[in-house]
């Protein structure tokens, strides 16, 4: 059975969460039943299926946020938390 496919938020959106310098900061849901971006209480929160384990949630997380933003991962940089739930990434400038 395939996957359902996930619902984003819209790129602007997303972006309106990061700061001047491109710092995005999330809370990862690791381990979740479905993978999606969501925003909730004014901040973006990501669900992922993938376990915690040898920085695979991460690497969902950055995939995931690229998929949102309609960009190439390798463009996303993970600044900090990469043992955390509450991670800071850094995005590109919208163009």
């Amino acid at each position: 059975m395939a996957r359902p496919k996930t619902d984003f938020p819209s790129a602007v959106a997303l972006r309106s969460f990061a700061d001047p310098d491109g710092r995005l900061s999330v809370r990862v849901t690791p381990g979740a039943r479905s993978e999606g971006v969501e925003i909730q209480a004014g901040r973006v929160t990501v669900k992922v299926r993938a376990k915690p384990e040898d920085g695979k949630a991460t690497a969902a997380v950055a995939d995931l946020l690229a998929q949102a933003l309609a960009i190439a991962p390798s463009q996303i940089t993970l600044l900090r938390g990469a043992t955390s739930r509450e991670k800071l990434f850094r995005i590109p400038p919208a163009t």
